[in-house]
């Protein structure tokens, strides 16, 4: 990639650290309308040029602060359009970037921890039937996050406080150490334990949930070498307290990377994915929130009314079977029920079928 020249992008510089402002030298001009129209031409060039069949557009630049959902400027599809071609202060680059991507009819994926996805893009893209997904890449702290509080949970022991603090020293350190951009990124780490902790109402009351807190400090020195400390403080068996302290260096882009390239080839073989129901004519396709792709991203973006799950291996359990469903196989399950019996176990062994029943008496 070192011989790409980027092209010319969108900069709103009220959503990113002022801090940015230096690095900003190569930018696109004009009204918001105008410059989405220079993206979507720039997507219809690039598809030309390289003789593609499609287009997958990944936000990977800076976090943005959170963009103020109001009423009549991006509350639903008619409104974002409009509020685009009246240049409205309250629509973000990012979000310029996902209605141009939706309306070229390419999958758009968020890899930064804003609302880029406000209630009028997902309503076009739903209208428009094109795949939307995120937010936030999941690569070092939070996914060790979500399987540490999901063996907790479900090992019976109460996580009460998690304190998790970063220092990072590369350019998305610098802008995080803005507090509106910060405030983007610790709502996407902080959510993280919802699901699990809702999990288990022996142990959590219905409104009950663990002290937790995420620290972000900017140190140029370390640049890319990320430094990340987890404090878990557990109660256990009558009354004690577990406490398990983690430390974590990991090259931040490096991790980030590999996800890159897996949310775009899984965002491509769900747009080639449809199911049929039993007794019905029509295929369907996914519906255009791929919340599949949660595996890989912070603050998984599902459509309304669905579950939000963020337990790392439900996640990957769940994009396994959809493999296995594509392949005309069974679900992967657990029971291995034939080396858990006699007459199975020898049913297995000579290559017989073991047909039985079970019962719980």
């Amino acid at each position: 990639m070192k011989d790409i020249k980027p092209l010319p992008s969108i900069y709103f510089p009220d959503f990113i650290a002022a801090n940015q402002g230096e690095r900003a030298d190569n930018v696109l001009t004009g009204t918001k309308q105008e410059q989405m129209e220079q993206i979507r031409k720039d997507i219809r060039d690039f598809k030309t040029k390289n003789g593609l069949d499609q287009v997958i557009l990944l936000w990977t630049a800076n976090t943005e602060r959170f963009s103020a959902v109001e009423e009549g400027v991006n509350d639903n599809a008619e409104n974002i359009l409009s509020s685009i071609e009246m240049g409205e202060a309250e629509v973000s680059a990012s979000t310029v970037f996902a209605v141009a991507s939706i309306l070229e009819g390419c999958t758009f994926i968020n890899g930064s921890p804003q609302n880029t996805f406000v209630p009028g893009v997902v309503e076009l893209a739903r209208q428009k039937k094109v795949f939307i997904a995120g937010d936030d890449f999941k690569s070092g702290q939070t996914k060790m996050k979500s399987v540490m509080v999901d063996f907790l949970v479900s090992a019976g022991i109460k996580p009460v406080s998690i304190v998790s603090y970063n220092h990072l020293g590369n350019n998305d350190g610098k802008n995080l150490s803005a507090p509106s951009q910060f405030r983007s990124k610790e709502i996407s780490k902080s959510n993280v334990v919802d699901d699990m902790v809702a999990s288990n109402r022996i142990l959590f009351e219905e409104d009950e949930h663990p002290d937790h807190v995420v620290v972000i400090k900017y140190v140029p020195y370390v640049a890319d070498s990320k430094r990340a400390m987890d404090e878990y403080t557990s109660e256990i068996f009558m009354g004690g307290k577990n406490t398990i302290a983690m430390h974590n260096t990991c090259e931040d882009s490096l991790l980030a990377t590999p996800l890159i390239y897996d949310l775009v080839i899984l965002g491509e073989l769900c747009q080639r994915v449809q199911v049929k129901k039993e007794g019905e004519t029509e295929w369907e396709s996914f519906h255009p929130v791929l919340s599949i792709l949660s595996y890989m991203l912070k603050a998984p973006l599902v459509p309304n009314g669905a579950p939000v799950v963020n337990a790392l291996f439900t996640q990957r359990c769940a994009i396994v079977n959809l493999m296995r469903a594509c392949l005309g196989l069974a679900p992967d399950n657990h029971m291995t029920l034939e080396h858990r019996f006699e007459s199975t176990l020898a049913a297995f062994s000579s290559d017989e079928p073991a047909n039985k029943k079970m019962r719980l008496g």
